[in-house]
């Protein structure tokens, strides 16, 4: 059994589907994307639901995000200062880490930076403070995330969840095929892999 993992920092839906995936007995492939990529090439709604929100949605919305993290013990709090915010530079972190073995440890930080501490993740010195976290070299990191390679391989993770059917984060995929979105497919996700 096979699951990989589409994800996107930005997210706090993608916060609450990275922590409670890894309760899962399973090796997982982590492709880091950027969701605004995703959004712009096949899901422009996004947009429009930001710029014309239905209130009573919104104030759902918020409480549905405040309940799911008290099921999953995290702290959430909607950024009042930056939203949505500029992920590259945390996502290419994420691949630079992964060279290392720390992509989860990074990513994690990067999560709470942005959604526990209303931290500016497009930040320069917020990602070095992601890597102190996270127990990575700053200053090589900060380096590697210009590399050719690391910036193409953001953007054809990208590509490829479009092409495989995707329109955000997180997307889930067992055995290749099984697509799953959002954070609240868990229970789906664990029968597919014949653990529920």
């Amino acid at each position: 059994m096979t699951l990989e993992v589409f994800f996107d920092c930005s997210s706090p839906w993608t916060y609450l589907g990275f922590e409670s995936v890894q309760s899962l007995d399973v090796e997982i492939t982590w492709k880091p994307i950027l969701v605004g990529g995703v959004f712009n090439s096949v899901n422009p709604s996004v947009y429009e639901m930001r710029a014309n929100p239905v209130p009573a949605k919104w104030d759902y919305m918020a409480k549905d995000l405040q309940d799911w993290a008290r099921h999953g013990g995290l702290t959430i709090v909607f950024p009042p200062t930056v939203f949505p915010v500029n992920s590259v530079k945390a996502m290419r972190g994420c691949l630079v880490a992964a060279e290392q073995d720390k992509l989860v440890d990074f990513a994690r930080a990067a999560f709470q930076a942005y959604w526990s501490r209303d931290e500016d993740i497009s930040q320069d010195e917020v990602v070095r403070g992601i890597c102190t976290a996270a127990g990575v070299d700053a200053d090589r990191l900060m380096q590697e995330i210009a590399r050719p390679d690391i910036k193409a391989g953001l953007r054809d993770n990208t590509e490829e969840l479009i092409k495989r059917g995707g329109f955000g984060s997180p997307t889930f995929f067992v055995n290749g095929n099984d697509m799953y979105f959002g954070n609240d497919r868990m229970p789906l996700i664990e029968r597919a892999l014949g653990k529920g």
